[in-house]
């Protein structure tokens, strides 16, 4: 064993300093404090960042895909073959053939822009993040010219339920003798979804395949795009280069674009931040960790007489130093121990908490509108908790060092002669 019973008995009683000496034992209580404070905030921030990150990298591609597969043209024509073919490639989930267009959305005298897609209701049902999301009618109702799926935000805004009309205003409309006039169609509500976004929420609107066909001036065996679902959006390159060569193969010139291109600015800006937060939050261990040195080299300081009379003992210069390293060591491991269980109940209630502060303030804070998701997520990684473990220990052995080794080389001559 590393420390015998003589050390740790000794490095107890130190820590328990008696009243002339609370000054000290008020310090170690700081350190241990800002370093269980510093523990517990670095795991939540870890946590919730990439709870956040994954929650909405879940929702953008539950409704986008992780790869679009565009025509040579505008309009990708026999789109079903290539739909099979894709659908081969190894790695891909779902094919989703996409019409798409932005439109005015209008109703009950309120106009809102918004996106239209097409797709086939089976289809939109293999999109678990949209076919678990539905909070009113079906996905077999999503059937005919006058169809229409609408999220929930915009339906509270349009005051709209199922059953209820929707207009939609698109400027790229049949071309007259009098110039080009706007594609003005009323569509039934069937469905009313909510996938926690409130950006998709309060925009998108869909309809089936066929009417956004008719609804776009799109032929009967076209579409614009194919929404391709892969396995494992982080290795979507090695899809996207069989995409090409399928391509190549079928004589197809095609274009293609994944998430890492339409999203890359924003998922790199939330890498960022998770660094630089990261970097700032370990600043209050550190603050704490010289809390630690500066409490031992006190402690030192006021033992200098005990520590002379256990080397006039017989107490080696390395069992002096084990005493004061274990003193220190002891409030880096308990504050961190501390730390570590704070983090874990507070991330495992997070949302729970929100919902009590909300309550008690009487503010909201955490807005949709303004974070894009409804709850607050958070998801703890295993080697992320442990690195931060590992830092908050590392830290504090360090900062006993120094004061472990000044009391190590204490002349025991010196300090009694100045006693």
């Amino acid at each position: 064993m590393i420390f015998n019973s003589f050390e740790r008995l000794m490095a107890g009683r130190y820590l328990r300093a008696r009243r002339k000496e609370g000054f000290v034992s008020v310090i170690a209580g700081f350190s241990l404090a800002g370093i269980a404070l510093g523990v517990a905030t670095l795991i939540i921030v870890m946590a919730v960042m990439n709870g956040f990150r994954e929650d909405l990298m879940s929702r953008i591609f539950g409704l986008n895909g992780h790869l679009s597969v565009f025509g040579p043209t505008e309009v990708l024509t026999d789109y079903d073959r290539l739909t099979q073919a894709v659908r081969t490639v190894p790695g891909v989930e779902t094919v989703t053939p996409t019409v798409e267009g932005q439109v005015m959305l209008s109703a009950n005298g309120v106009s809102l822009g918004g996106l239209v897609r097409g797709a086939r209701s089976e289809d939109l049902k293999a999109r678990h993040v949209l076919s678990r999301a539905l909070v009113a009618g079906s996905l077999d109702d999503l059937e005919g010219q006058d169809a229409i799926m609408i999220g929930s935000r915009l339906a509270s805004r349009f005051n709209l339920v199922v059953g209820d009309k929707l207009t939609l205003i698109s400027p790229r409309g049949k071309i007259t003798a009098f110039g080009s006039v706007p594609s003005i169609r009323a569509y039934t509500v069937r469905a009313i979804f909510s996938v926690g976004m409130s950006e998709y929420d309060s925009s998108f609107v869909f309809l089936p395949l066929e009417a956004a066909q008719t609804y776009f001036q799109v032929p009967a065996n076209g579409v614009h795009h194919l929404e391709v679902e892969v396995s494992e959006p982080e290795r979507v390159g090695a899809v996207t280069q069989a995409l090409v060569e399928l391509g190549a193969k079928q004589g197809l010139s095609l274009r293609l674009r994944d998430w890492r291109e339409t999203n890359a600015t924003f998922f790199n800006a939330l890498q960022v931040e998770r660094n630089v937060m990261f970097l700032i939050l370990t600043l209050i261990i550190l603050v704490a960790a010289f809390n630690i040195i500066s409490g031992l080299i006190m402690l030192v300081k006021d033992k200098g007489r005990d520590i002379a009379i256990l080397r006039t003992m017989g107490a080696s210069r390395g069992a002096i130093m084990r005493i004061f390293f274990l003193a220190g060591a002891s409030v880096g491991t308990l504050g961190t121990g501390i730390g570590l269980l704070l983090g874990v109940l507070f991330c495992e209630n997070i949302e729970a908490i929100r919902q009590g502060l909300q309550s008690l303030l009487g503010v909201e804070l955490f807005s949709a509108e303004v974070y894009f998701l409804a709850t607050m997520p958070a998801r703890m990684e295993g080697h992320e908790v442990m690195q931060v473990v590992g830092l908050a220990l590392g830290l504090s052995f360090a900062a006993t060092l120094y004061p472990a080794w000044r009391a190590a080389r204490t002349d025991p001559v010196e300090a009694l002669r100045h006693e």
